[in-house]
């Protein structure tokens, strides 16, 4: 009986001996996986990577550093904390919805130097120059260059007519709209710089006004291509006028020293005469009178009358030599009174 009870407590201890050893393993296991969970959390907590395009900001016990080199850095885990910054440029709309393409009326509309209104739309670029100073310096740096950039806007288009706003004064509103937010930002010392902004669209706020400046500028430019074929025309006549004139003023010297010539060569032929007559005055005067026939008698016709007045009978002086031929002759002897009341004796 009693070897019985004793085998019986055995068995009975031997379960229970099995659980115990199975529990311990159990719980050593737990806690190696939770060492290894821990270690894996610690060693996450301890590397961060940094692209080429990105600022890291590194705090040991509240002292910012800044890590700007690309790749996998480690940090002390719960110690060290770290946040990262953008080196890209950035941007933001101003009076519309750039996902949507909505308009924002109570960022876009707005009164001119003239009393008119306009809805104007904006686009504003920037960029991070100090990333210690962009994350402790201000609270929220984008919105305060938003807020700026949304009241130098309102004050300098109230500076200008709308029609300048909407047409010919882009380029000049933006240039002092981003004059005067370079010069507050460096005031202000956030750590952010304004890179650009830029009007998207301008235009009134009702279709019919929005028809009326489409008119003016499609006036303005028929203008323009008025006033640049004129230069044109005048660009292809003046050279053409200057020209002509050239040529006519080449031409009118010609002639002058042509004519000078010529009066010079008569004076000297004169001058040769009156040496001529003031040594031979009588020769002179002869041979003068000869060539001065020799000239006028070839083209002249004598006429001879009888004395009664009854007939007449023509004698041409090419008869003499030989130029007048007899059929001539004969016609001009036929009826002869026509042509004597026309002809004068000479």
């Amino acid at each position: 009986m009693f070897g019985k009870k004793k085998q019986n407590v055995y068995e009975q201890q031997q379960p229970e001996n099995k659980v115990k050893k199975a529990g311990s393993k159990l719980g050593k296991a737990a806690g190696i996986f939770i060492i290894l969970v821990a270690a894996a959390y610690v060693l996450a907590g301890s590397i961060y990577s940094l692209k080429e395009n990105e600022y890291a900001v590194v705090t040991t016990f509240g002292v910012p550093a800044v890590v700007e080199e690309s790749g996998i850095h480690v940090k002390l885990p719960y110690i060290q904390r770290f946040s990262k910054v953008p080196k890209t440029i950035n941007g933001f709309p101003i009076g519309y919805n750039s996902e949507s393409g909505e308009s924002v009326d109570k960022e876009s509309f707005m009164i001119t130097r003239d009393y008119n209104f306009v809805n104007v739309d904006f686009y504003v670029e920037y960029r991070v120059t100090d990333p210690v100073k962009y994350l402790y310096a201000s609270e929220n740096p984008v919105f305060i260059l938003k807020n700026l950039t949304q009241s130098y806007i309102r004050d300098t288009i109230g500076l200008y007519d709308v029609d300048s706003v909407i047409t010919t004064g882009k380029n000049e509103i933006q240039a002092s709209i981003k004059e005067k937010i370079v010069s507050r930002l460096d005031e202000e010392d956030i750590g952010i710089q304004l890179v650009n902004i830029t009007i998207q669209d301008a235009e009134p706020p009702t279709q019919e006004v929005i028809n009326a400046f489409k008119n003016v500028e499609n006036a303005k430019q028929g203008k323009e291509t008025s006033i640049n074929k004129a230069n044109q025309k005048r660009n292809e006549d003046i050279p053409a006028a200057r020209a002509a004139a050239d040529e006519t003023v080449k031409t009118a010297k010609a002639q002058a020293e042509e004519r000078v010539n010529e009066a010079k060569g008569q004076t000297a032929r004169l001058n040769e005469l009156y040496a001529e007559y003031q040594k031979y005055p009588l020769i002179t005067k002869q041979r003068m009178f000869y060539e001065t026939m020799e000239e006028i008698l070839p083209d002249m016709k004598v006429i001879i009358e009888k004395s009664d007045g009854t007939t007449q009978t023509m004698f041409p002086l090419e008869s003499f030599t030989g130029a007048w031929s007899a059929e001539d002759a004969d016609k001009s002897r036929g009826d002869g009174t026509e042509e004597s009341n026309t002809e004068s004796r000479r």
